[in-house]
């Protein structure tokens, strides 16, 4: 069964975050082991988009070399969706494909977290 395992205060800090960037998409790198997510590299979404996000591949490639010198693994991506619900749009689908770590999404809405992996269709998982 997979599972991601995000801190309250690891929430906190990408609640806050998310509520700063508003009213556009917020996003982030987690970095961890074994579905653990043990530190946040937060990024900036170029497009400045309330609907979509896009990391420049110069912050990608500086979060993935900061991962290996701590010797984790980016286990997860994480984004905001402002003004609607934390359930992958038709374009986070795409990019999940491409992408095929835990997606953990914040809504904007309702405040809470989910999580998400794509196998032949999108899956919730759980967040510990």
């Amino acid at each position: 069964m997979y599972k991601i395992k995000l801190s309250e205060s690891s929430k906190t800090i990408l609640s806050e975050y998310s509520e700063n960037q508003k009213p556009n998409e917020s996003c982030a790198l987690l970095f961890g082991k074994d579905n653990i997510v043990q530190e946040l590299f937060l990024a900036e979404n170029i497009e400045k988009s309330q609907v979509n996000f896009t990391i420049s591949n110069k912050q990608l490639i500086e979060g993935y070399r900061m991962a290996e010198e701590k010797k984790m693994e980016v286990i997860g991506i994480f984004h905001s969706h402002p003004d609607s619900e934390a359930y992958p749009s038709n374009t986070d689908k795409k990019f999940m494909q491409s992408n095929p770590v835990v997606w953990v999404i914040y809504s904007g809405i309702n405040k809470n977290f989910r999580a998400y992996i794509l196998e032949s269709d999108i899956i919730e998982i759980p967040i510990e």
